[in-house]
């Protein structure tokens, strides 16, 4: 029963991941840690693998097909900083896990991450009022990478959604361009952290079969989720981004006071 709540967690987050762009470990992640089967630490690398799997899948298939949205000028640099900010944020986490009780590492997370999805939400609601810029500093694009990057791996969420608002605010792309860039940038952010954890020895123990079942999941996810993405127009993709917000919101918040019980 476990492995088939991890596999329908992975699948469903991953549908939606791929639809909005935020890689769906800003789903798996809470839920999992929600649920308290494993450790903070076990979550947040399976949780990441599983991001890799089907960011990586989506990517090469959009391109394979000539589908990509992604803006190479600015992409790549994103994507470059968002690199070394996995690397950066894989550290911090370790440190973490290292000096405190994993549950209140759990809970920080859970902090940051219920602080990211709500201003998320807030910008989101907002977004058509708000004015946007058009950055193409090489070194801004950097630097804006790095930070998503350390971000994305210290909650070990991917990406999630404080990607797609960066985008918007500092690129000023649609919600479909916004999404299929947020996914390049989670692709490196993940191959470096996950690079990070082998190189240090850091990989926690769990079942081979799990990480399999879960990859496997988060690839079929992002399947089905690009089918659907092509079906329908940005307003409805807006408005599932908010939904899930609001559910991961209330997630957090139960993970917060679980944690520190």
């Amino acid at each position: 029963m476990v492995y088939i709540l991890f596999f329908v967690i992975s699948f469903l987050a991953s549908i939606a991941g791929a639809i909005c762009g935020i890689g769906g470990g800003v789903i798996i992640k809470p839920l999992l840690d929600s649920f308290g089967l494993m450790d903070v630490k076990t979550i947040s690398f399976l949780s990441g693998c599983t991001v890799l799997a089907m960011s990586t899948y989506s990517f090469v298939v959009s391109k394979m097909k000539k589908e990509s949205l992604v803006d190479m000028r600015i992409g790549t640099p994103l994507a470059i900083g968002a690199a070394v900010g996995g690397v950066l944020g894989k550290s911090l986490f370790q440190a973490l896990v290292r000096s405190f009780d994993q549950n209140y590492v759990g809970a920080i997370q859970a902090g940051c991450l219920l602080a990211v999805t709500l201003g998320t939400l807030v910008y989101t609601i907002y977004k058509a009022k708000v004015k946007t810029m058009h950055v193409t500093n090489l070194v801004v694009c950097l630097l804006v990478g790095l930070v998503l990057g350390v971000m994305s791996s210290f909650l070990g969420i991917g990406g999630g959604p404080i990607n797609l608002v960066v985008l918007f605010y500092f690129f000023s792309m649609s919600t479909k361009t916004a999404a299929q860039n947020s996914l390049y940038i989670i692709l490196f952010s993940q191959i470096t952290s996950l690079l990070n954890s082998i190189f240090t020895s850091t990989v926690p123990a769990f079942s081979i079969f799990l990480l399999v079942l879960m990859a496997s999941g988060g690839i079929l996810g992002g399947f089905c989720g690009r089918k659907i993405n092509k079906k329908i127009d940005d307003r409805k993709v807006d408005m599932l981004f908010m939904a899930l917000m609001v559910v991961i919101i209330f997630i957090n918040i139960y993970n917060m006071y679980r944690f520190l019980a």
